[in-house]
């Protein structure tokens, strides 16, 4: 059976409570990264920072700001302030059919994976669709072969 570990990425970067929202964009620029897993010093997940949250925080309709109170947003707000607290988790062992229905039923974009409380992976949808995408060009390949 196909399990959340056989999906997940490793090890994947997180990001401390007291990170700020300037290094927080700056990783996800970088690395491409949509979601980044909060952790405490134990590597604890104690919640998650999407790209919506940060998007949330830098364009709100209710506040206008200039440049200058965007500097100081970047520098000020940490990843404390605009996570999702305690979020849903998964185990590597969970079946991976599970964690698809955990991402479709709440819309989610990734599930950390953890292990004894510690992170010990990311599962997101772009995992699946590799994950898919990959299955059937193997089809595809294997089709092609058997038709020559």
């Amino acid at each position: 059976m196909l399990t959340a570990g056989d999906l997940m990425t490793v090890n994947p970067d997180a990001i401390s409570p007291e990170t700020s929202l300037r290094e927080i964009i700056g990783l996800m620029k970088e690395e491409g990264y949509r979601h980044l897993p909060v952790v405490d010093e134990q590597g604890k997940v104690i919640g998650i920072v999407t790209d919506r949250d940060v998007r949330l925080v830098m364009n709100s309709p209710v506040i206008l700001h200039d440049r200058q109170q965007d500097e100081l947003l970047l520098d000020k707000v940490t990843a404390e302030s605009i996570m999702t607290p305690n979020p849903v988790t998964i185990t590597p062992d969970t079946p991976a059919y599970r964690a698809a229905e955990m991402l479709s039923i709440y819309k989610f974009g990734a599930l950390p994976v953890v292990d004894n409380d510690v992170l010990v992976g990311i599962l997101t949808v772009t995992d699946f669709l590799d994950h898919f995408a990959s299955g059937q060009s193997k089809n595809v390949i294997e089709q092609q072969s058997m038709g020559q």
